[in-house]
């Protein structure tokens, strides 16, 4: 997977969606937002992680746009906190047009062309990549095996 969010993130424009068909088995929307939560919770266990953002203070929004759902993640000195919904004004968006999009951008590790957008400051998206590749890698883990600490199956 590229090291670097800015230099491997397309911006969405018009374009072809991409004809893979994704590993991942379909989700609903309740069950994407439990594995897309437990990844993130996941990512916030990650001392390297939080250690890389102590110093910062960041709100991202995530919003698949054929669904409707979005989230928050606000980064406060190292620690993460996810948000269902908008809440305050975001540094950083992160929009795709599909759901689909979205999980085959996570398990290739890379955006499908032009159905990606990341809007904001590029010093952000620098910033933000150990972020993004490590969310992409916990939600692939968690899609692969959708268990949470207590023993329960997420999807």
């Amino acid at each position: 997977m590229p090291s670097g969010i800015v230099g491997h993130f397309i911006e969405m424009g018009p374009g072809t969606e991409s004809e893979n068909t994704p590993a991942f088995p379909a989700l609903s929307k309740r069950a994407a937002r439990r594995a897309i939560q437990r990844a993130f919770v996941l990512v916030g266990r990650e001392r390297r992680i939080r250690q890389h953002l102590r110093e910062v203070e960041l709100t991202t929004r995530w919003v698949f746009g054929d669904w409707g759902l979005e989230w928050t993640v606000v980064l406060d000195h190292g620690r993460l906190d996810f948000h269902r919904g908008r809440v305050g004004r975001p540094n950083l968006t992160f929009v795709w047009r599909t759901a689909e999009a979205f999980f085959s951008q996570v398990e290739a590790g890379r955006p499908v062309e032009g159905a990606f957008a990341l809007q904001g400051d590029p010093a952000w998206k620098k910033l933000c990549a150990p972020l993004y590749d490590a969310f992409c890698s916990s939600l692939r883990g968690v899609l692969r095996n959708p268990i949470d600490d207590a023993g329960e199956r997420l999807l």
